[in-house]
């Protein structure tokens, strides 16, 4: 049976290269980046190339851009490090109601410690407007998180907009933006976005899991997570994962080379599968106008997400009900966007990658199509 992949959003294949790179990593570079001898100054020098094609990627400075274990870290480290490190500014942060769970885990931590946490609906296009985060950030915010696309729905925001409208109104506050689900599926420089900090992962783009990286501007305190040596400053100490982060700048450059062909290629299936789903009775879809074309929600109304995977993937097709860290819990995203129940619960997310094709699009229709003729019955 041929398989059909179409959950990238969750995870990707790993790159030939980049796995490669890693394994040239484990077997031959294999010092510690730490060491002062030879083969400690060699992994260092891999790791420290590594650095600069994701800092190259993202577009900002190679020199604030510290690796983490991935981008939960990576998001717990900005969230909790910026807020603690702020604490004696004032005592409130804001995000998007549909950020992460890791993002909306580490607000619930700074609630149970002391902090105010205000959460931000979107709006009628699926949005975080520079409005509401002006009305949202007060003289004692310190913090404001807002993901640059949203994981479930594609939804793209305004970053540069929301940094500026939250700084217009409190100059002090830091920003912090997920673009995890952004980086090289969109043009970013994020130097140019006027954040504090981004935080980009390596299995979404062709890179293997277990590695992620927390840029922090030239300036801004954080307060550190991981307590031990030198490593990365002391912002996140331990042991660099050399392969992993030789693996991720390999796929970083690569991906973020191919971004052109790559957003052309992605706007052709999400026409497809958007043109066939609005000739189908019972099939509604839950991403907005000008969304990311890579990930597209739609809902097969009478059939619940999970009854829908398995039937999908006895078929080869494997799609998911939304965030994979969700483990299959009912979606805060579509909730937070004003969906009904209904909607919620027959929700799945369709995200595209560099390997699919027209094909594997149209044998997604045609399944939708029997299991509304098996299913709702």
């Amino acid at each position: 049976m041929r398989e059909i992949y179409l959950d990238n959003s969750a995870t990707t294949r790993v790159l030939r290269e980049a796995a490669d790179a890693a394994y040239s990593a484990m077997t031959e570079s294999y010092g510690n980046p730490s060491s002062l001898h030879k083969k400690g100054i060699e992994a260092e020098n891999i790791m420290n190339s590594a650095r600069r094609e994701v800092a190259d990627a993202l577009g900002i400075d190679p020199a604030g851009l510290y690796f983490t274990s991935g981008g939960t870290e990576a998001n717990n480290l900005a969230v909790i490090g910026g807020a603690l490190a702020k604490k004696r500014r004032g005592n409130r942060v804001v995000v998007s109601a549909y950020e992460h769970d890791s993002v909306m885990k580490s607000a619930k931590f700074l609630e149970e410690n002391g902090f105010e946490v205000t959460y931000i609906r979107p709006d009628e296009n699926g949005v975080i407007t520079p409005e509401a985060i002006f009305a949202a950030v007060d003289e004692k915010t310190v913090l404001v998180s807002v993901m640059t696309v949203n994981n479930e729905v594609g939804a793209i925001n305004p970053v540069a907009k929301l940094a500026a409208a939250a700084k217009r109104k409190n100059p002090e506050v830091l920003f912090h933006t997920d673009a995890v689900q952004a980086f090289c599926k969109l043009p970013l420089r994020g130097e140019k976005l006027g954040v504090d900090m981004i935080t980009v992962t390596a299995h979404k783009i062709g890179g293997p899991k277990g590695v992620g990286a927390l840029w922090i501007k030239k300036g801004v305190r954080v307060i550190a997570r991981n307590l031990g040596g030198e490593q990365e400053k002391q912002i996140r100490s331990g042991t660099e994962a050399l392969p992993l982060i030789a693996a991720f700048g390999v796929a970083a450059k690569i991906s973020c080379t191919a971004l052109p062909e790559f957003e052309h290629r992605m706007e052709e299936l999400e026409h497809r599968l958007i043109s066939g789903i609005e000739h189908e009775h019972g099939v509604v879809l839950n991403s907005k106008p000008n969304a990311l074309p890579a990930i597209v929600n739609i809902s097969v109304l009478g059939i619940r997400s999970e009854i829908m995977l398995h039937y999908l993937e006895e078929r080869g097709i494997f799609v998911s009900s939304g965030s994979a860290c969700a483990k299959g819990e009912k979606s805060h995203v579509l909730r937070a966007m004003g969906y009904p129940p209904e909607r919620v619960d027959s929700a799945l997310r369709i995200s595209f990658g560099r390997e699919n094709t027209p094909q594997d699009v149209d044998e997604l229709l045609e399944a939708i199509k029997s299991a509304q003729k098996e299913l709702c019955r």
